[in-house]
């Protein structure tokens, strides 16, 4: 402990952090400024985002966490996921919604407040996908609740996530 705090005391004070020079900014920054800039107007500060899996072959799950880790890094944003419906601005449903995961869909859908934003990511979530048609699926996130937007792809790559997320916010007033 002695050791730690002798270190903390060593370490220089003076440190300047240069700002990231434009040319040098990367799509994901950019596209994520535009997104903040979004989520300041629309929300006051921040996007609270509930993802649920209504049935999914978890490939739009991973790609979902993907925004949280380092290279993308969407809390930067003033984009969180948060763990409750009660406390989501947004619902991003994946996967066709399967015969016992309805009812769980329907209460989450329901005890996010007013206004709701529903986001449909994953072909499986807009029209069923490759599961469409089958007895233990109820096809789209649609049949069970009104859905706003669609993120199409199987799965969709993070950086396409977070343009249509950028898109989604621009067009909601």
């Amino acid at each position: 402990m002695t050791k730690l705090f002798l270190k903390i005391l060593k370490t220089p004070k003076n440190i300047v952090v240069l700002p990231i020079p434009e040319e040098k900014k990367s799509e994901v920054f950019v596209l994520g400024e535009k997104i903040q800039d979004n989520v300041k107007r629309l929300f006051g500060g921040s996007l609270a985002i509930r993802q649920v899996d209504a049935g999914s072959d978890n490939a739009c799950e991973q790609e979902l966490v993907a925004l949280s880790n380092a290279f993308y890094d969407v809390e930067r944003f003033g984009i969180h996921f948060v763990a409750s419906p009660k406390h989501a601005d947004m619902l991003m449903v994946t996967g066709p919604v399967t015969r016992n995961m309805a009812e769980a869909l329907r209460r989450a859908y329901e005890a996010t407040p007013n206004p709701k934003i529903v986001v449909a990511v994953g072909d499986d979530a807009i029209h069923g996908g490759i599961f469409r048609g089958s007895y233990a699926v109820l096809d789209g996130v649609d049949t069970v609740v009104p859905v706003h937007y669609g993120i199409p792809g199987d799965p969709p790559s993070p950086m396409t996530i977070l343009t249509h997320l950028l898109r989604i916010l621009e067009m909601h007033v």
